[in-house]
């Protein structure tokens, strides 16, 4: 196998769009500010109980790199890496990622984060288009664990003031 190659994927692929909305009581520069900030999205977006983090990093800007290795509970290792595609500062992130599982794709989505003031608080509306490879449940799965990170998000912005 070449560099440029990877390891085969099923030749099953679902297409699926979800779009969650979730209301903070911070203001959009504070939720703006809880994606852009590394130590902070680390602690809400890949901390957690049963989870080996073996590297994350963050370059919060156009062109930016996310990238993070972990592990649930001792399992095989898992890769998330996205492309920042759009930054609009306390109202837009675009971002582009690719999922893998022990070398393996998952999958691949472009994702959209839009901050929206509601009183003194904040609208999220997080959007994502999704290529799943393989596992016709996927599409639910990764609507659920995006739920589950909202609720974090919450945690965290109500935990650091």
């Amino acid at each position: 196998m070449s560099q440029n190659e990877t390891a085969p994927a099923s030749d099953h692929v679902i297409h699926s769009t979800f779009t969650l909305e979730r209301t903070y009581p911070q203001s959009p520069a504070r939720v703006f500010f809880a994606n852009s900030d590394k130590a902070m999205k680390r602690r809400w977006f890949v901390e957690g109980e049963g989870w080996e983090i073996d590297s994350y990093t963050l370059d919060f800007r156009v062109g930016g790199l996310e990238a993070s290795r972990f592990r649930f509970q001792g399992g095989p290792e898992i890769t998330y890496d996205a492309v920042i595609q759009d930054i609009v500062k306390d109202k837009r992130i675009v971002f582009a990622y690719r999922m893998s599982v022990a070398g393996n794709p998952i999958s691949v989505s472009l994702s959209t984060i839009e901050l929206v003031p509601a009183g003194a608080g904040t609208l999220m509306r997080y959007t994502e288009q999704g290529t799943y490879f393989g596992d016709p449940n996927a599409p639910a799965g990764r609507e659920h664990g995006s739920r589950e990170l909202l609720e974090k998000l919450a945690e965290e912005l109500a935990r650091a003031g």
